[in-house]
């Protein structure tokens, strides 16, 4: 309770705040962001609001009583806790300013120790929000290690809380109206996650004061980014590739190798994309601007001509990513890498199966078991299968310190898949040189989508 001349009390509920103090002749003025529920008789507003609400309140000498945060004060001990590193040391300096913000670092330079540090540092209830369940695992393993505790799971079939628990997204959008009251502390990792309509609403309904995010690529290609600054605040240190590369992230070197077509390929390959395009003309639909793909899809949905054209698309994009000239090169460096940690990324599923079926290597995608998944990670670091194909759930949220060469076979415009990709083989160890090989068949749309996606300072 907070001294003062009036009372009021404050209440979590189902993932907002309420602010009762009997009645519309509440003190004012009120922040904004609280609006008049009649049906309570009483203020709302989402949980997100609570450390504004409280600073509100106090500044103005308002007796209030806390009935909404519930999260514990902690006496974790830093058991295997290691030191951070200047530059991550900087960063957890620059997010204590404020106990609010989010941090940009390479894969593979350690965000997590960030974290860590900062759950130590605060000692509150945490909530640490993860993408997929294979980092959950990581986050609980290392956790464990660092503070000696053995933290809460929710997802994955799991429910369970703990002062420390860490949650995928998925569940949280489930689950976070429930626990949202108790933890003082969330961690968003890969925070680039949460910018998406669906998901901001996790932030929202979580009452935590204290907030930090952390990836390797904050920037989306819908901008979306820019909602963190309110769910999480702003970003408070920033370190890039080539800034933390010799040092702290493995030296690297990017090469970029061409296949070529054969000449039935690529007569298919243009007969398919003068159907494509020629229906794109017909329509007036401008490709570049920005909804026109999905203007070309509803072009597409409405006729045969429409249809034909769009399995046209996606045949020409089908020759491109799998030119037999690439199997050949990919053949080449797998020799020539014969013995090292290799990962071959595809941009579907149907090339990773065939680079799979032709070279009998083992195969992660979307459809792999988790424990068959497991495994297959457990034996590449082991380097009892020192090659693995996958199409793109490798891309992040997976420690794979051994892997230091990257084969390229195919992947979209995305600046951050690329960036996620070349940041799997960059975490040091003993002393490795990592290779990225981006394979590209020559005169085909994967020119120009190469140099989108090579718009990072990492490639220059």
């Amino acid at each position: 309770m907070n001294g003062g001349s009036v009372a009021v009390a404050i209440a979590f509920d189902r993932g907002s705040l309420t602010l009762t103090a009997g009645g519309e002749d509440s003190p004012h003025p009120l922040p904004e962001f609280l609006t008049w529920d009649h049906r309570i008789g009483a203020y709302r507003c989402h949980a997100i609001h609570y450390r504004a609400l409280v600073h509100h309140l106090t500044r103005r000498g308002v007796c209030f009583t806390d009935g909404a945060a519930d999260y514990p004060t902690l006496t974790l001990r830093p058991t295997g806790l290691r030191e951070p590193y200047p530059f991550q040391r900087e960063a957890l300096e620059a997010w204590l300013r404020g106990k609010r913000g989010t941090v940009e670092l390479p894969t593979g330079s350690g965000k997590t120790i960030v974290g860590l540090h900062a759950i130590f540092r605060v000692q509150r209830g945490t909530l640490v929000l993860v993408p997929t369940l294979d980092l959950a695992a990581q986050w609980c393993d290392t956790l464990e290690i660092a503070l000696g505790i053995v933290p809460g799971m929710v997802g994955g079939g799991s429910f369970s809380l703990q002062p420390v628990t860490v949650c995928t997204y998925a569940s949280a959008y489930i689950h976070a109206e429930r626990f949202g009251a108790r933890f003082g502390l969330v961690i968003f990792d890969e925070c680039h996650h949460l910018a998406g309509a669906r998901y901001r609403r996790i932030a929202e309904a979580i009452i935590a004061p204290y907030r930090l995010g952390i990836s390797a690529t904050l920037e989306r290609p819908d901008m979306a980014h820019q909602h963190l600054v309110k769910l999480i605040g702003p970003v408070i240190y920033r370190k890039g590739i080539n800034e933390l590369s010799g040092s702290y992230l493995a030296d690297y070197e990017v090469q970029v190798l061409h296949a070529q077509l054969s000449e039935t390929e690529r007569a298919e390959y243009d007969d398919s994309r003068a159907v494509y395009l020629d229906f794109v003309r017909e329509c007036g639909v401008q490709l570049n601007s920005p909804r026109g793909w999905q203007r070309f899809i509803f072009a597409a949905s409405r006729n045969a001509q429409g249809r034909s054209a769009l399995d046209a698309y996606y045949r020409q994009k089908r020759i491109a990513y799998a030119a037999e000239d690439k199997f050949r090169i990919a053949a080449s460096l797998l020799e020539r890498h014969r013995g090292e940690r290799v990962i071959i990324f595809t941009n579907d599923n149907a090339t990773a199966y065939e680079v799979s079926r032709r070279f009998l290597l083992p195969i992660i995608t979307h459809q792999t078991p988790i424990a068959e998944r497991r495994e297959i990670l457990a034996r590449f670091q082991e380097g009892r299968w020192p090659t693995v194909v996958t199409s793109k759930v490798l891309n992040e949220g997976v420690d794979l310190p051994a892997a230091g060469v990257a084969l390229i076979l195919s992947g979209t415009a995305s600046v951050r898949e690329h960036v996620q990709r070349l940041g799997r083989i960059l975490r040091k160890y003993r002393g490795k040189r990592a290779v990225l090989y981006e394979i590209l068949t020559r005169h085909t749309s994967e020119e120009s989508t190469s140099d989108r996606r090579r718009r990072h300072d990492a490639y220059r």
